[in-house]
């Protein structure tokens, strides 16, 4: 190592970059058995005022991404909806690792109005392929990828199965 950069630094050691500490969450896509649409959330302030996405966030002090979501759901809707199924979906991480995000489907049995917290101005019960618009980046990206939808296609299948 260049003698310059190894100035104060213990022999014997290597010096580093400080730790971009990593970042998990998650998110639910809620999906009503009876009406086959899905559950999305309107932002109401801060940088992302006016985008549509999921139920979710990150996750807190050694929350594990299941509890962090549930605490989310809380926070967000008001309520745990009594979920019938939940299908991990997707899990994202960042092109620098140090983001991970994990979309599941949360099938419940009705739709229901959500009771929002001050983070989100509004909701809307969503068919697949119509989703009000700004949606989230992550989302849209979610539910262009042809994997993911097919995977989603399965999840329908299965709500036929329940019917």
């Amino acid at each position: 190592m260049d003698q310059e950069l190894r100035r104060g630094v213990p022999r014997g050691t290597v010096a580093s970059s400080p730790v971009m500490k990593k970042v998990r969450g998650s998110g639910a896509l809620f999906l009503s058995q009876s009406t086959g649409r899905f559950l999305i959330l309107q932002k109401a302030s801060g940088k992302k005022e006016g985008i549509w996405g999921l139920v979710g966030g990150k996750t807190e002090n050694g929350e594990s991404i299941w509890q962090g979501l549930c605490r989310e759901i809380e926070e967000e809707v008001g309520f745990m909806p009594e979920i019938i199924k939940s299908i991990p979906l997707e899990t994202f991480v960042s092109d620098d690792t140090h983001f991970n995000f994990q979309t599941y489907v949360c099938i419940i049995k009705d739709e229901f109005i959500p009771k929002l917290s001050k983070e989100h101005k509004g909701w809307a019960w969503c068919e697949l392929d119509s989703w009000p618009k700004p949606t989230h980046q992550g989302i849209r990206n979610t539910l262009s990828n042809k994997i993911i939808r097919g995977k989603i296609e399965t999840v329908f299948e299965f709500l036929n199965d329940l019917a």
